[in-house]
């Protein structure tokens, strides 16, 4: 079949809701190309309206991860769509085939379809159907997103519900905000493409259910199930940030450009992070070993520190030295004292019980001799040390006035044993 007079049909590749996707010629410009075509939609007036919405958008995006629109016309009252021909499968033929991905594969085709989608973001435009069909992979795995018929500018009045009150879009993908009736935004693009990539990694979306109601409702109050609890070997990082994409308030999201930068930057991969302030804040509290030299010292404690620092056990070692010699004099002064009361209470015993006055007298004597120099070598300072004791008169010591004390004690004891 040879539509609009340059386009050759071979063979269908695709079948959709709203039309079949044919593999064909350019035969005015000798290229493959892919043709769509409308199919008869006797019972949805609204399938023309967004055929042509398809076109007008993709026209508009020029972009090496979006499926490029070529031509745009009737045929035997047919509407057709020309777009550039992805030669490879669509996600959903790779999962069907393969199952789930390695993270590297996903990691990629996550990096560009955020590109691709936040270019449509910047023009205004919302998919509002990401899938894995709508995904392709040429033959170098280069990425594609294609099938914008349900897309709509983001100024566009039009509302979210088809004439039949279902809700456009596929409920296994519907952003939650989607699923309350409101409007598509940039945001609800990001959640259905976290909910594509965790179908990847997983083998299943994140939400599954009997009925595209009770999905909706997982979509709105359900927190999806970890990936690598489901067994998807991937990191810890690419794992936080992939339920980050799948956070029900759309505010809570990152912007499809911000994605794109993170999956390329290879972040996903969990490399280490400049580590925080507080990481590094302990580094100066650790001190260095006695071997470094004075640099690393100055660098550890700040030079004004570090000399208030000495200056206090300076004075905390002066201060004792003073206290003990101030209280060590007084100490020996009343040690001194006390050796003095000690010999001369000793003298007044040996005295008092000697058995004559000569030999007191002789003992007095040499006792008395000896005693100021033992009191002298003993107490450095003058007689403070034997105030406690009366001075005697010269040539009378203490010896000699218990003598005379005890001469009446004599007589009277004679007295008795004359009577």
């Amino acid at each position: 079949m040879l539509i609009a007079g340059r386009y050759r049909l071979h063979d269908p590749i695709g079948r959709g809701a709203m039309g079949e996707v044919w593999r064909a010629y350019d035969e005015t410009l000798g290229r493959p190309v892919a043709v769509k075509l409308l199919l008869p939609q006797d019972s949805d007036p609204t399938a023309a309206s967004r055929f042509r919405m398809e076109a007008q958008t993709a026209g508009q995006l020029h972009h090496p991860y979006v499926v490029g629109v070529l031509d745009f016309g009737t045929h035997d009252d047919r509407l057709f769509l020309v777009m550039e021909l992805v030669d490879g499968d669509s996600l959903a033929r790779m999962l069907a085939d393969a199952g789930p991905q390695p993270a590297d594969r996903v990691a990629r085709i996550a990096a560009q379809a955020a590109a691709g989608l936040a270019a449509a973001h910047q023009q205004g435009i919302v998919h509002r159907d990401i899938k894995p069909a709508n995904l392709l992979l040429d033959a170098d795995g280069t990425l594609k997103i294609g099938d914008f018929g349900i897309a709509r500018f983001l100024d566009d009045p039009a509302a979210a519900l088809t004439a039949t009150g279902q809700i456009v879009g596929t409920s296994l993908y519907l952003a939650p905000e989607r699923a309350l009736g409101q409007p598509a935004g940039p945001a609800s693009d990001v959640y259905s493409l976290g909910c594509v990539l965790y179908q990847l990694l997983t083998g299943r979306p994140p939400f599954q259910a009997d009925t595209a109601i009770a999905i909706l409702h997982q979509h709105l109050d359900a927190a999806p199930t970890p990936p690598r609890q489901l067994g998807a070997d991937l990191p810890p990082a690419f794992e936080s940030y992939l339920l980050g994409l799948l956070a029900k308030q759309p505010e809570h999201r990152p912007g499809a450009a911000q994605v794109a930068d993170w999956f390329t930057s290879g972040a996903w991969q969990g490399r280490p992070e400049p580590l925080p302030a507080a990481s590094s804040a302990p580094a100066p509290e650790h001190r260095p070993p006695s071997t470094e030299t004075g640099p690393a010292t100055t660098y550890l404690l700040p030079s004004s520190s570090r000399h208030t620092t000495r200056a206090h056990p300076t004075r905390r070692r002066s201060r004792p030295g003073v206290r003990e010699t101030l209280t060590r004099r007084p100490r020996v002064a009343a040690i001194a004292g006390a050796v003095a009361l000690f010999v001369a209470a000793m003298l007044a015993g040996m005295v008092w019980f000697s058995p004559d006055n000569s030999s007191a007298e002789g003992s007095s004597t040499d006792v008395t001799g000896t005693t100021g120099p033992t009191s002298t070598e003993v107490t450095p300072s003058p007689a403070v040390a034997v105030q406690p004791s009366p001075t005697p008169t010269p040539g009378e010591t203490g010896a000699t006035k218990d003598k005379k004390e005890r001469r009446p004690h004599s007589d009277d004891e004679e007295k008795e044993e004359d009577d």
